[in-house]
């Protein structure tokens, strides 16, 4: 016997579903998908179909791809189970490790005795549906309500949505060119780390057979612009930007020690949650206190190394959140791993080659972790995932063997307000006017890969932020691609509620 204690949060089981090459009228709709998961997910815990039924709790990722009603209690039907506690995310790649930590402390208080936390999107076979004028009949729920837990608030400001900073596509390259001018880097070296970055991601999904894309590119290949290969948003290729073209579910079975027992789950099924840890950044873009470093996935980390009683160096297994090649650098480092460490960041090979099933896609690193860390008392696993753009984060430790001594969890509150209180630039609502540095950038291209527009985070020479776009010019934007734009002085104005920066 573990000799673990009754109380200590577990995950028995996980189960993940990819689906490809499927007819949309004969594919599986999101709630299925998750069916089919949780019921993988109670087969590897080593227990029949009929141990879904005595679920008390069911969680649902948020969908974003098919509108349904009280998803958890739809799933519940499918599964014959009668679960007191129902509930369903807001929008946030950060919900599966929150949704681990909130049950792990539910469970630790004797509050849950066996909970689903399940997810899923279909985006490849509703888009191919839309293009193909397919008609999907598929369900839309049922009736009841269920608990909404996360953050409602929107990702970004009408103001920043003015400026174009909507879509991700959009938003993490400004990360990335930040990240760039902190280490000091030529626009060549830092093509060359990201090439070796994303070559290490996509050799994890090639060994993955739940990933999107299994083959094995070279770091050239991934970094070299071709007509298959064009530029997004600047300096990411399409291969460096998360594929939310896919069909995926995941999902994972939580109880307690005592509980497993007492169900008779074997114990060599058993991957115990050690710790767990949440912050949010400074909500807006604009507002953050800098583009090259995540002082909130700091914070996040900490509480759960903390809590789990080791230090980064005792971890062996990573999943850290990898939307975009910036993610997996602000997690790296906020979490004191070196560049050069030979340990994997991914578990499954990452959002661009695993595939990013929308809120979903960290639940499979959690799952990920159960083959890694079974039979291995001394192994430990770590996930990160993250919401919006760098700002709501979670992170969750596990390990093979139990945590010496009771679940702790630290209340977040002091510490997001300190974060909260952290000085950071004061954003112009004025239209702005003047002498301006960028602070960072990127460069918007179209669907064939022209650049279209610069986006422009900058100061102006009293230290104020603004938002502005750079004027439509194919030799300046080409510019910013292959010389430093970042500290590059010009001049701001305003025009028809847009702000222009022009450098010179």
């Amino acid at each position: 016997m573990s000799g673990a204690d009754d109380r200590a949060p577990i995950l028995i089981g996980a189960g993940q579903l990819t689906q490809r090459d499927v007819h949309p009228a004969e594919a599986l709709e999101p709630l299925a998908m998750m069916e089919v998961a949780a019921r993988r997910a109670a087969e590897d815990a080593g227990a029949s179909a009929s141990l879904l039924a005595r679920l008390d709790a069911i969680a649902v990722v948020n969908v974003f791809c098919w509108p349904y009603r009280n998803p958890p209690g739809a799933l519940a039907a499918r599964l014959g189970a009668t679960p007191a506690d129902l509930c369903y995310t807001t929008v946030g790649g950060n919900s599966p490790q929150s949704l681990v930590n909130d049950t792990a402390d539910r469970i630790a208080r004797g509050e849950t005795r066996l909970a689903l936390l399940a997810g899923a999107e279909a985006v490849r076979t509703v888009m191919r549906a839309q293009k193909t004028g397919v008609s999907l009949a598929w369900s839309h729920g049922v009736d009841g309500t269920c608990t909404v837990v996360g953050d409602r608030r929107e990702g970004t400001s009408a103001h920043e949505i003015a400026h174009g900073f909507q879509l991700p596509v959009q938003v993490y390259p400004l990360f990335e060119n930040a990240i760039r001018a902190a280490r000091g880097w030529s626009i060549e070296a830092h093509r060359a780390q990201l090439g070796r970055l994303c070559a290490g991601l996509a050799a994890v999904a090639a060994d993955n057979p739940y990933a999107w894309f299994r083959d094995r590119p070279a770091p050239e290949d991934l970094t070299t612009v071709t007509p298959q290969n064009r530029l997004v948003g600047f300096p990411y290729t399409k291969r460096m930007n998360a594929i939310i073209d896919v069909d995926q579910a995941a999902a994972v079975l939580m109880t307690s020690a005592g509980e497993a027992r007492r169900l008779g789950i074997p114990e060599d099924r058993w991957v115990y949650v050690w710790g767990g840890g949440e912050a949010n950044d400074k909500w807006l873009v604009s507002e953050r206190v800098a583009y090259s470093h995540s002082p909130a996935i700091r914070e996040a980390g900490r509480q759960a190394l903390a809590a789990a009683g080791v230090g980064i160096e005792r971890i062996a297994h990573f999943d850290l959140y990898s939307c975009f090649p910036s993610a997996v650098q602000l997690g790296r480092d906020a979490l004191g791993i070196a560049p050069d460490d030979p340990r994997p960041l991914t578990a499954t090979g990452g959002l661009p080659y695993f595939g990013g099933p929308g809120n979903d896609y960290s639940m499979h690193g959690i799952a990920e972790m159960l083959p890694r860390l079974r039979g291995k008392a001394d192994a430990l696993g770590l996930v990160t995932a993250l919401g919006w753009y760098v700002t709501k984060h979670a992170v969750g430790v596990y390990g093979g063997g139990p945590k010496p001594g009771p679940w702790v969890r630290e209340d977040p509150k002091a510490a997001q307000a300190r974060l909260d209180a952290e000085p950071s630039p004061a954003v112009v609502e004025e239209p702005p006017a003047g002498p301006a540095t960028i602070e960072t950038y990127t460069v918007v291209h179209d669907r064939e890969g022209a650049p279209m527009r610069g986006i422009v985070i900058g100061r102006l020479d009293d230290g104020r932020r603004f938002l502005a776009n750079t004027p439509d010019d194919r030799e300046l934007l080409a510019a910013l691609e292959t010389r430093e734009g970042v500290g590059v002085r010009g001049r701001v104005s305003t025009a028809d509620g847009q702000n222009r920066f022009t450098p010179g």
